[in-house]
C-alpha cells in the first residue's frame, strides 16, 4: 500500500516512508493511495480488544511493517501507561456515548496515537536503514506537545521540539510542557498564537536548505502533529473500537449507521473518524464542533474558507486554530482525488487567505454538520451537564455537548471526549460557580467540588521544578531551532 502527496507534486512512497517524513516534499500531506480492505466483522470485533482492533487497522494501513514489528508498536504503546485497560472507554447518557480518550499519560485524546508514533516511527527508520538522528518538530496549542514529550522522551535517536503559544493553554498543560525531563526534549514558548507556530512549523519541513544542515550533522526532520500519517491511523481505531462495544452493549445493530460529533481545531480527529468510515464505519452524520474559532463552521456552511479574522483566546484552547492543517486531506478525497484542485486551494489560502469549493466538491460534504461555542456558553454546558448528568466534562468536551444540543441529531451519537477536565481545572471550576484556585490547589478544589480523585498522571505535578523558560517571537522559530540541535 502506498501514500501520495495532495498536491501530487511528490513521488508515491510506503507507509514507513510516510511516517518518517512526516510531510511529503512538495508540502503537501499524506494520504492513502487507495482504501485498505478490512474484514469489519462485527460480531467477533465486539468481543475484541483495543489492541486486538489496533492490529487489524495497522496491518492494513501500514502492510510494510511484518507482523511482529506491529505486535512490537502496540505492545510498547498499550500498555501499563494507561489508566483503563482498554485504553478508552465509554460513558453513555440516553442516545449519547462520550468516548473517553484521556486515559493516558498526559490526560487528552492525543496519548492514543502518540504513544505509538514513537516506536512506529523508530520501526520505521530501521527498515528503511536510516541512521539520522530523527528531530520531531512539533507545534501544539497545548496537548499535542505534551503528549509527543511523554512519547517520544528518551527514545533512543531522536530529538523533539515544541512550540507552544506563550497565552492561551491552561496552568496544567504549561507546567507538563515546562517541567518535562527527558533529556532530548527542546520546550520553548512563543509570544505568537498557535497559528504562527504550526506555519512555521510546516515551513522549517520542507525548508531545502534546512534539510541539508541537518543531513550533514546526519539528523532528519519528521513531526509528531496529525500532519503525519502515523499521527492520524492510530486515532481510526477508537471509533471502530466504541462502535463495536456499542453493538456488544445492545445500543445499536451491526450495520446501524451513528453521528460522530468531534470538538476540533485542526481537524485531525474529524478527519480520522471520516478515515474509518471509508473502511467500513457506517457513519450517517459527522458533527463538526468549533469554538469561537469557527472558521471551519463558517467553511462547511458557505464553501469558502477564509482565515482572515482574528484570532480568539478562548476556554478551550486546545481549538484556537483558524488554519486546520488536516482539512487539505478531506479536500483531497472530496474533489476525487483532484491534487491540482487542492494545490489550488493551498496557493490561494497561502497567497489571499482564503479559498472557495467547487460546486462539485462542496456537494460531497453534505455529510457534515457543523455548529460552535461560544465561552459563555462552554461554562454553562460543564455546569448542566455537572448539575444534569452528575458527569463531569472539560471544555473541549463541552464544546462538542453543546453543538450535539443544538443540533439535535436522530440516532446514537458518539462524542469524542478530548481531555480530563483536571487539564482545564480554573475553566471547570468557574463553570461550577466557584473561585478557581490555581497550581496544585485547583486540582485539590476540583476533586473536593466534584468528589472526583486527582489522576495520578497531575497528582504530583505541579511539585516538579521548572526546566523549561525560554519565550522567543515566532520570526526567531528557524534561528532558535538551529541553536537547539545543530
Amino acid at each position: 500500500m502506498n501514500y501520495v502527496s495532495t498536491r501530487g507534486q511528490a513521488p508515491r512512497v510506503t507507509a514507513s516512508q510516510a511516517i518518517l517524513a512526516g510531510i511529503a516534499p512538495d508540502g503537501g500531506l499524506y494520504v492513502p493511495e487507495s482504501w485498505p480492505t478490512l474484514d469489519l466483522d462485527w460480531s467477533a470485533l465486539k468481543n475484541q480488544t483495543y489492541s486486538d482492533i489496533a492490529t487489524q487497522v495497522f496491518d492494513a494501513f501500514f502492510d510494510d511493517f511484518s507482523v511482529s514489528e506491529i505486535d512490537y508498536v502496540i505492545q510498547k504503546a498499550y500498555g501499563k501507561q494507561w489508566a483503563n485497560e482498554n485504553v478508552v472507554s465509554l460513558h453513555d447518557e440516553d442516545n449519547l456515548t462520550y468516548i473517553e480518550l484521556f486515559h493516558g499519560p498526559t490526560l487528552a485524546f492525543k496519548d492514543v496515537a502518540l504513544q505509538i508514533l514513537p516506536h512506529l516511527m523508530t520501526t520505521a527508520a530501521k527498515k528503511q536503514s536510516q541512521n539520522e538522528k530523527i528531530v520531531i518538530l512539533t507545534a501544539t496549542s497545548g496537548d499535542t506537545g505534551t503528549a509527543a514529550m511523554s512519547g517520544f522522551g528518551n527514545v533512543d535517536q531522536t530529538e523533539i521540539v515544541v512550540f507552544y503559544p506563550e497565552a492561551g493553554v491552561s496552568d496544567v498543560q504549561r507546567q507538563q510542557m515546562q517541567t518535562e525531563t527527558a533529556t532530548n526534549a527542546h520546550v520553548i514558548a512563543i509570544t505568537g498564537n498557535f497559528d504562527d507556530a504550526q506555519k512555521a512549523v510546516k515551513s522549517l519541513l520542507s525548508d531545502e536548505k534546512l534539510i541539508k544542515e541537518l543531513q550533514q550533522h546526519h539528523q532528519r526532520f519528521s513531526s509528531a502533529n496529525s500532519i503525519n500519517i502515523g499521527r492520524l491511523v492510530p486515532q481510526i481505531v477508537y471509533y471502530l473500537y466504541a462502535y463495536a462495544q456499542l453493538i456488544k452493549k445492545g445500543t445499536i445493530q451491526a450495520g446501524d449507521a451513528i453521528n460522530i460529533t468531534v470538538p476540533t481545531g485542526n481537524f485531525g480527529n474529524v478527519l480520522a473518524a471520516y478515515y474509518a468510515s471509508q473502511i467500513g464505519l457506517p457513519v450517517k452524520e459527522f458533527i463538526v464542533a468549533s469554538n469561537e474559532n469557527n472558521v471551519l463552521t463558517d467553511f462547511f456552511e458557505t464553501g469558502t474558507y477564509d482565515r482572515d479574522r482574528a484570532f480568539k483566546v478562548t476556554n478551550a484552547p486546545a481549538m484556537d486554530i483558524l488554519v486546520s492543517s488536516n482539512l487539505e486531506r478531506l479536500l483531497y478525497f472530496v474533489s476525487g482525488r483532484n491534487s491540482e484542485e487542492v494545490n489550488q486551494y493551498m496557493t490561494s489560502l497561502a497567497n489571499d487567505g482564503k479559498y472557495t469549493l467547487t460546486s462539485a466538491t462542496r456537494a460531497n460534504l453534505d455529510k457534515f454538520t457543523v455548529g460552535f461555542a461560544t465561552q459563555t456558553q462552554v461554562l454553562e454546558t460543564i455546569r448542566r451537564v455537572a448539575q444534569e448528568e452528575n458527569y463531569i466534562i472539560d471544555p473541549h468536551t463541552a464544546v462538542g455537548r453543546y453543538v450535539y444540543d443544538q443540533l439535535k441529531p436522530t440516532g446514537t451519537t458518539l462524542l469524542a471526549a478530548t481531555a480530563s477536565p483536571y487539564k482545564f481545572p480554573q475553566t471547570v471550576l468557574e463553570a461550577l460557580n466557584q473561585v478557581p484556585d490555581t497550581g496544585k490547589a485547583g486540582l485539590k478544589q476540583l476533586s473536593d467540588v466534584t468528589q472526583t480523585d486527582i489522576p495520578a498522571q497531575v497528582a504530583d505535578l505541579f511539585a516538579q521544578p521548572i526546566l523549561h523558560k525560554s519565550i522567543i517571537d515566532p520570526e526567531q522559530i528557524s534561528r532558535t531551532l538551529r541553536q537547539e540541535i545543530l
